[in-house]
């Protein structure tokens, strides 16, 4: 593995940060996306597709990218225990993930103790939401 810029403030942590790629528009035009994407790993970054199942985070940049993680948006996790539909799709990504890929799976946005049993129950481990922790607000000012 290379390691970081010994200048860079990243460099004695990369191994212990997960780049987060947030789509906002398509990662086609991105030139030599692969190439950089490969070139953090070796430096000891771990990638996360943030908000796949919406906008454009589709299973086409699950592929190119390889991600280390991946975050089920919350839109589908909503009401999982309550849609047999969307138990199923969520279901099928977990299994996707943990077996297939070997890629870690956050469920975002789990809010209500039925969502988070039902994800546990069908082996998602790694959940984020309101039901554990209300959002933060931005830091606080530093006092000197």
């Amino acid at each position: 593995m290379e390691s970081a810029d010994p200048g860079s403030p990243l460099a004695t942590i990369a191994s212990s940060v997960v780049l987060e790629v947030t789509e906002r528009a398509s990662l086609d035009s991105v030139s030599g996306l692969q190439a950089k994407v490969a070139k953090l790993k070796r430096l000891g970054f771990r990638i996360a597709i943030d908000d796949l199942g919406a906008g454009y985070a589709g299973l086409s940049s699950f592929s190119e990218l390889e991600p280390e993680f991946v975050k089920l948006d919350m839109s589908l996790v909503r009401d999982v225990d309550k849609s047999t539909r969307r138990r199923s799709i969520v279901g099928a990504m977990i299994t996707l993930c943990r077996d297939r890929l070997g890629v870690r799976l956050v469920s975002e946005g789990v809010e209500t103790p039925g969502e988070r049993d039902v994800l546990g129950a069908d082996g998602c481990d790694l959940m984020q939401g309101h039901l554990f922790a209300p959002a933060a607000r931005g830091f606080p000012a530093p006092r000197w």
